[in-house]
């Protein structure tokens, strides 16, 4: 199996967005997830926000991608919408921050096809990751679950502890819980382990190139193209 990982912004292509938010959709579904901040599609008209897409090369399918969406005064990020009426001092703490300054990476999902091979979410995290300073960016937030937060942490992401209970919220429904978490140092990831800095560097330094995964699948070829995008005229 081929599959490229690319970067777009996502006003200038519509039918790879559209795919995205599909599968994106198909997945929340699955976990009866049906209300969902990260599943508003009103950031497809922002032109601030930069898919990352794992594609087929057979036949093009999206079939896993992420979202990093910058912070403006009018598209707030979908963490801040998420948590404002459960814990207001967000809004203070992101006053501090001015247009462009700040992003969320968010919507991250993968078809079970990919992960059979090996190419779970961690993937689509170190790229989410390794595209950052191409943004010129003071901070990257997040919200994890349970089941991500120790490969959020593995990354270099930390736990926001002065806002909901030591940065935990119920959300998006009672019972599941979410995790707010930002990284401070994009550039140098000083809180990621040694073996996702030296992965999160190496894809920085490369940025497009081509390498075989193998997984309980068998093997898929991933051919990186890293590079973001200018804006389409």
């Amino acid at each position: 199996m081929k599959v490229r990982v690319r970067i777009i912004r996502a006003i200038d292509d519509v039918d790879a967005t559209e795919k995205y938010i599909y599968g994106h959709h198909k997945v929340l579904e699955s976990y009866g997830i049906t209300k969902v901040t990260s599943a508003d599609r009103s950031w497809a008209l922002n032109p601030h926000v930069y898919l990352i897409l794992f594609e087929s090369l057979e036949d093009f399918r999206v079939l896993g991608g992420g979202r990093i969406q910058l912070r403006t005064s009018n598209f707030p990020l979908p963490f801040e919408t998420a948590i404002v009426d459960i814990d207001p001092r967000i809004v203070p703490f992101m006053d501090e921050f001015e247009d462009l300054e700040v992003a969320e990476y968010c919507g991250l999902w993968n078809s079970r096809e990919v992960a059979g091979y090996g190419i779970g979410s961690i993937y689509l995290v170190r790229v989410g990751i390794a595209i950052l300073p191409q943004l010129k960016l003071k901070k990257l937030f997040g919200l994890s679950s349970p089941v991500t937060l120790s490969i959020s942490k593995s990354v270099g992401y930390e736990v926001i502890a002065g806002l909901g209970d030591n940065g935990s919220f119920y959300y998006p429904k009672e019972g599941l819980i979410a995790t707010a978490l930002e990284i401070k140092d994009i550039e140098n990831l000083p809180l990621a382990n040694p073996v996702e800095r030296d992965y999160i560097f190496d894809l920085r330094e490369k940025i497009n190139f081509k390498t075989v995964e193998s997984g309980p699948r068998g093997e898929m070829e991933l051919q990186f193209e890293l590079k973001i995008p200018k804006p389409m005229k």
